[in-house]
């Protein structure tokens, strides 16, 4: 206990000495499970803002021709990076024509020195199609998406590149980023961004530009990205509630040209940070003949096939020490599934002396006291929350829920000091509108049949343990949630040990106030006490 408070000390005047002074103790997970606390809507904010136009200088073209835009980096392992891009104009209408993707190269140029590119790799170029075969819906095709592997790269090294077609010659201008370290328990990324259900509103560029701010060297993005399907083929205005203001669409319509507007709105940070994604529910996108997830998988680039797994759905990757295992909920779960035979292998083969954090992340929490989506992905977590606890993970950042919530250390709904921190950040500021109600709050319990998943079965469940033994919601904040608060936000993890993480939440409506955020816990492993596989 002494070694304990030594380096707490210690972490804490390292941490307070740089730039996080702060006037108060930033309090540990050792000192947990704490009393739940609850910040509760300022009704001062509007619950949401509408969609930004396409018209936007943020969203609307400003390349010409057959030159890059919508450029977007990507870890593929830790000496590779993966480049995306995309080329000529996507089409929208009742006939469309798909590009053929060989009319245009895909090469990056790169180096370490500013205008000198010693090395050029090439790599793949595809289209997609979301189609529509209904009275008086529209089809649309992509322009050219382009991935390229680059690799040989030194750790903790700045690069400059540029993307594009030499041949024609149409490269994009020069961009830089700068490589994470190696997996060491010693080297960890300076600060991982993570954010949720962003969308593509006034608030979304409130916690897009606060997120640039706090200086990510990485982006951990926890699904739901555009939120083009709230909206018709036909475009016009956005809806916050799609069956609301849509009624008699025929399947969950979208329009595409979205997916353009939000990979521009993001270039200005993706392109230098590499963003690794994982699909929500708005990236299933339905077509006929039971197509899904179109988008998502054509636009970005994921270390699937370098993590063992056949698809973009889930996959893993090594960020100095820290092994992030990011899942599908909205493909097979189950025990007997393909998706949870790699989890078990991907996780048997992690070297904790290696990479000590284990961090793991999907779109729907397992964990979370807001009405909207209680209980929905409940069979998910029967199927696999034993296996994750086992393994011993870390920390779990899931969105879908539009609102913050840090839980105490939890398993099987039972508090306990070796289950991981469960972490909602799906308040990134999309049209849906800020989640508001408790499930606890007197007539806010959803009823059984509410919060039905679109993907999975129906696993709700009555409490058999506890202060809520019997009954379907509390009658308070739960024991396990620790705090939550309506608000759109973003949160940072700086890892700065093998043992000590400092997680910080930031509030949008706090962008401009010096040294604030809205929620700030120093996550705390403890290996000898937690025995692991």
């Amino acid at each position: 206990m002494i070694i304990t408070s030594l380096v707490l000390f210690l972490v804490t005047k390292m941490v307070l000495g740089s730039d996080h002074a702060h006037d108060h103790r930033i309090p540990t997970t050792l000192e947990g499970p704490f009393k739940p606390a609850t910040r509760r809507f300022d009704p001062s904010l509007r619950r949401g803002s509408d969609d930004l136009p396409m018209d936007h200088p943020r969203l609307k073209k400003n390349v010409t021709l057959n030159f890059p835009e919508q450029i977007s980096l990507a870890i593929s392992s830790p000496t590779a990076m993966w480049v995306s891009w995309v080329t000529g104009d996507a089409q929208i209408g009742k006939n469309v024509t798909p590009h053929d993707p060989s009319k245009v190269g895909s090469e990056v140029w790169y180096g370490k020195k500013s205008g000198k590119y010693k090395s050029v790799k090439k790599g793949v170029a595809v289209v997609y199609n979301q189609l529509y075969p209904f009275e008086g819906l529209l089809n649309y095709t992509s322009g050219i998406i382009h991935h390229v592997r680059i690799d040989g790269l030194k750790p903790g090294t700045k690069y400059y590149y540029k993307c594009g077609d030499s041949s024609i010659p149409a490269m994009s201008e020069e961009q830089a980023f700068e490589t994470l370290p190696l997996p060491s328990p010693n080297t960890y990324p300076r600060r991982i961004a993570v954010v949720g259900d962003l969308g593509l509103t006034s608030n979304t560029t409130t916690t897009i530009d606060h997120l640039i701010q706090n200086e990510p060297s990485m982006i951990v993005m926890v699904g739901d990205l555009s939120y083009a399907n709230q909206y018709l083929t036909t475009g016009g205005k956005g809806a916050s509630c799609y069956s609301c203001a849509f009624p008699d669409a025929p399947i969950r319509e979208t329009y595409q040209p979205r997916w353009d507007g939000w990979g521009r709105f993001m270039q200005p940070l993706t392109s230098r940070v590499p963003m690794m994604v994982i699909e929500g529910n708005h990236e299933i996108e339905p077509q006929v003949a039971g197509i899904t997830f179109a988008s998502y998988l054509a636009r970005f680039a994921v270390p699937s096939e370098e993590s063992g797994s056949n698809t973009n759905l889930y996959y893993s990757f090594d960020a100095g020490g820290v092994h992030f295992t990011m899942l599908g909920a909205y493909v097979d779960y189950n025990a007997t599934g393909s998706q949870y035979a790699w989890l078990k292998d991907d996780l048997h083969q992690v070297d904790r002396s290696v990479t000590p954090w284990l961090v793991a992340a999907w779109h729907s929490p397992w964990y979370n006291s807001y009405s909207s989506h209680y209980q929905e992905f409940e069979c998910m977590r029967q199927e696999m929350e034993a296996l994750l606890y086992q393994y011993g993970v870390d920390i779990v950042f899931s969105g879908h829920v539009h609102a913050y919530e840090r839980k105490n250390r939890v398993y099987n709904y039972t508090l306990d000091p070796c289950g991981p921190v469960y972490i909602t950040v799906g308040d990134g500021g999309n049209i849906e509108k800020v989640d508001v109600d408790f499930a606890d709050d007197p007539g806010k319990c959803p009823s059984a049949g509410d919060n039905i998943p679109e993907f999975g079965g129906v696993c709700h469940l009555n409490f058999s343990s506890g202060p809520a033994k019997g009954k379907f919601c509390w009658n308070e904040q739960p024991e396990w949630s620790a705090f939550r608060e309506s608000s759109f936000g973003h949160g940072i993890l700086e890892v700065l040990n093998s043992t000590y993480a400092l997680w910080t939440w930031h509030r949008n409506q706090d962008t401009y106030k010096e040294n604030s955020h809205g929620d700030q816990i120093y996550i705390v492993r403890q290996p000898e006490l937690c025995t692991q596989i």
